[in-house]
């Protein structure tokens, strides 16, 4: 019980949510899908997104997979500026 008292306590609190907060984090994701768009080298065959020209072929797996990964960066880059004090 002392262990995970001692965990908790030496777990940094992050900041509230802001729309700085919601603004890097829509950038990431938009990075993560250019990121994703140009290495990926065909269309896949599952589900079609209702939009294919705005998202260049990508079905609905691969936007999932690349919006999963730009959570990743995000949260990453959220941490990152926050422990420079710069959110």
């Amino acid at each position: 019980m002392v262990y995970s008292t001692f965990l908790a306590a030496s777990i940094p609190l992050t900041n509230e949510w802001t729309p700085l907060v919601a603004i890097v984090m829509i950038v990431c994701n938009i990075i993560a899908i250019a990121i994703g768009k140009s290495t990926m080298s065909k269309p896949e065959a599952g589900k079609a997104l209702p939009m294919p020209e705005m998202f260049g072929g990508m079905g609905f797996a691969s936007l999932l997979a690349t919006t999963s990964f730009g959570h990743i960066i995000g949260i990453a880059t959220l941490v990152l500026l926050s422990s420079y004090g710069l959110i």
